[in-house]
């Protein structure tokens, strides 16, 4: 696949405009760089949640491919079946060259309701790719927290008050959690890095059995931001490390270009207030009573971090 950006640009945009998608969403952004990467079309399917809300309000749809809507809870299920017929399509000669299988679902339908599903079809190896848009919160729904809603975040049953600084608990670590099931390939992405996206999409899509990639999905509406920060938010979590670039190809972690500057260079990560400061779903936490969280925060931040190095020896 050429990454030039004149020969992407020439490609067909299998994701029609039109959409209803909010101004801003990184949701659209991250379905075109994944399709970009396609030179046949592909069988999609989703789970219930933002993107496929807004892009099939019958009787209009936004997709240029084969795509299957299903419930919120089991896009893993649904994508096991069509990748097994498809199988078996190709075995009886139906078939002479089977399709990539994509399933796309939102952290709602990843991390909680659909989780069952997401287990099973890896522990059973099916050939497909998982694509999980974080934009962490049920945003379709009313921005009710989800098991990745990060620490201290206000959202509407997780609000900010007197008592309770928003969120109590940590993100779920749902990628690790993928690699812990022997998937040949998990990887986590940013719509910032367009480059690193779409060769970690090359590289699920390649390999035999089932692949995750953890794409983060900055949402203007449920994390209180002007539409024009989305892409600068994005690059901001990877930045500030919260959200490090990293891959993991049977088992040994590779740290991505984009967060291995950070390595070399551990002076310029920034700080976790920069990314925390541009969220009106933080702004609690800059009263001078909460500051004690930022920084329970940042060193939540630096801990996690360094799991990643550990793991991919890097760690001192």
């Amino acid at each position: 696949m050429s990454m030039k950006l004149k020969d992407l640009a020439k490609k067909e945009e299998l994701l029609a405009p039109g959409h209803r998608l909010c101004a801003g969403c990184a949701a659209s952004i991250i379905v075109r760089q994944v399709l970009k990467v396609l030179d046949d079309k592909p069988i999609i399917t989703i789970s219930t949640g933002c993107l496929e809300v807004a892009t099939t309000i019958y009787p209009y749809t936004s997709w240029k491919v084969p795509w299957l809507h299903t419930a919120f809870e089991n896009v893993a299920a649904n994508a096991s079946g069509i990748e097994s017929m498809m199988k078996v399509y190709e075995r009886k000669g139906i078939l002479k060259k089977r399709p990539h299988v994509i399933a796309f679902s939102g952290d709602g339908g990843t991390y909680d309701i659909g989780l069952q599903a997401l287990s099973g079809a890896f522990e059973r190896g099916h050939d497909y790719l998982h694509v999980l848009y974080d934009n962490e919160a049920y945003m379709n729904t009313g921005i009710q927290r989800s098991g990745g809603t990060p620490h201290a975040a206000s959202t509407t049953t997780s609000p900010a008050g007197s008592v309770i600084p928003g969120k109590i608990q940590w993100k779920k670590p749902i990628a690790r959690i993928m690699v812990e099931h022997n998937a040949p390939y998990v990887a986590t992405a940013s719509p910032s890095h367009w480059r690193d996206l779409m060769l970690k999409v090359e590289k699920g899509l390649k390999v035999e059995g089932p692949a995750f990639l953890h794409i983060l999905s900055p949402c203007p509406r449920g994390w209180r931001y002007p539409t024009d920060r989305t892409i600068e938010l994005a690059k901001l979590a990877i930045e500030t490390c919260i959200f490090p670039l990293w891959e993991c190809e049977k088992g040994e972690y590779r740290v991505s270009a984009p967060s291995m500057r950070y390595v070399k260079r551990p002076e310029r990560k920034k700080p976790i207030e920069e990314y925390l400061k541009l969220q009106g779903r933080f702004r609690h936490l800059f009263n001078p009573k909460r500051m004690d969280i930022i920084q329970d925060i940042q060193e939540h931040t630096d801990r996690e971090w360094k799991i990643i190095l550990k793991r991919a020896e890097l760690a001192s």
